[in-house]
């Protein structure tokens, strides 16, 4: 079992961070291979909407820090997308690897049976947000996991935790969020 991480949040040790990384030190200890991207730390362009990918390649033609990060999702058995919310939504880090991922899509992917070159995947949906009421935002997943369904991410779990963030006071992930995690790890490696 691969597992790739991509870590939405620019803070390397924040709340989503934690819950991912605790989900890793889980799957690692039941035999999985897993792997991290902070994607703060690298230096990427949004899509360019150039159709390379759909005109004769079958990956992006931009050559930057997420080419690497591209093929690891592609060769992965299982991803896990962690991002706080900021401003109602996934960070901006997280939304420019989604973006990217169009180069997943095949050339008619508004018609195929099978619109994704993504042979079918697990995922891993970890959101944090600083206020603590749950109907806030609970509208980001599912507007996230329908599409992720589509680009071929068969089997997704979400791992959510409320009114934890530093400007909240609260910057400590509950024992509950980390059991979540813990318990998606198993269910990823079974």
């Amino acid at each position: 079992m691969k597992i790739v991480s991509l870590l939405g949040s620019p803070r390397s040790t924040g709340n989503s961070a934690t819950i991912a990384n605790h989900l890793l030190k889980t799957a690692s200890g039941l035999g999985a291979e897993t792997q991290t991207f902070e994607l703060n730390r690298l230096t990427y362009r949004g899509c360019q909407a150039c159709y390379a990918c759909k005109t004769g390649r079958e990956d992006c033609v931009l050559n930057d820090d997420l080419t690497e990060v591209l093929a690891a999702v592609q060769d992965a058995d299982a991803v896990v997308l962690a991002t706080p919310v900021y401003y109602g939504d996934i960070t901006a880090q997280l939304k420019g690897f989604i973006d990217r991922t169009f180069s997943y899509l095949v050339p008619n992917y508004l018609t195929a049976p099978q619109p994704s070159r993504l042979s079918p995947k697990k995922l891993v949906f970890v959101l944090t947000q600083g206020h603590p009421d749950e109907a806030l935002f609970a509208d980001v997943y599912p507007r996230y996991e329908q599409f992720l369904k589509w680009m071929g991410f068969n089997e997704i779990t979400l791992v959510r935790a409320c009114g934890i963030g530093p400007s909240n006071g609260n910057d400590c992930v509950p024992d509950s969020a980390l059991q979540q995690a813990a318990e998606a790890a198993r269910t990823l490696c079974s």
